[in-house]
């Protein structure tokens, strides 16, 4: 089980509290962990990644491990930590502006 952390307000669309726990078959990847959320949580596709592209939206980064992963390409694996459940994969809302 793959551990995800997602922010606030992507908790109150998926309606759930806390973390949620996703299986990844296969290599354990930005995309697969991202693909495996929205396929269990309907309502998120289009919230973190364009609906079409695919590319991380640009208010949204990924982290693991204390590391912002969010420039890494979709397909790298992920940390063997965040592989194993140890360390969560974390979804954060940025914030821009002044």
């Amino acid at each position: 089980m793959i551990r995800v952390i997602l922010p606030p307000h992507l908790r109150n669309l998926a309606k759930v509290t806390g973390e949620v726990e996703v299986d990844v078959a296969g290599p354990v990847t930005q995309r697969a962990v991202l693909d495996a959320v929205e396929e269990r949580f309907p309502m998120l596709v289009g919230t973190m990644r364009d609906r079409d592209t695919a590319k991380r939206r640009a208010l949204v980064r990924f982290f693991a491990c204390e590391e912002d992963l969010s420039n890494d390409p979709p397909d790298t694996p992920l940390p063997d930590r965040v592989a194993t459940g140890e360390e969560p994969f974390l979804v954060v809302g940025a914030m821009a502006g002044g």
